[in-house]
C-alpha cells in the first residue's frame, strides 16, 4: 500500500518487483493514481509466493473499508514512515491470518 500522507490517500497494488515499480513512481515514468495523488510512500506490503495469490490478495484489499485498511497498516506501521529502507530486510511482516479459497 503506497499513501501520500499519514491516513491520507490509499494505493493498493501488485507487482513482482516492488523496488522496481516504487522507482517508477519516482521518476513519474507511469501516470496515473499514483502520479495524481502523489502516492510516494510505502506504508504497508506483503509478500506472496504465488502471483496469482498476491492477486487475490490484492482484489480482497481494494473491498475492504478504508478503515480497515487504516488499522491494517497502523499495525505494522503506527507512524506510517516510508518502508522502502526496510523492505528488504524484513522477509514478510505480514503473517496471513487467511487461506485462499482455490
Amino acid at each position: 500500500m503506497l499513501s501520500n500522507r499519514p491516513r491520507g490517500v490509499i494505493y493498493i497494488g501488485v507487482t513482482s518487483d516492488l523496488l522496481g515499480r516504487l522507482s517508477q513512481y519516482d521518476q513519474e515514468l507511469t501516470k496515473g493514481f499514483v502520479t495524481k495523488y502523489g502516492c510516494l510512500l510505502l506504508v504497508w506490503y506483503e509478500r506472496h509466493d504465488d502471483i496469482e495469490i498476491a492477486i487475490q490478495r490484492e482484489k480482497s484489499l481494494k473491498r475492504y473499508k478504508r478503515e480497515w485498511k487504516v488499522n491494517l497498516i497502523e499495525e505494522l506501521n503506527p507512524t506510517w514512515l516510508d518502508m522502502r529502507d526496510v523492505f528488504q530486510d524484513k522477509d514478510n511482516p505480514f503473517q496471513p491470518r487467511f487461506k485462499p479459497k482455490f
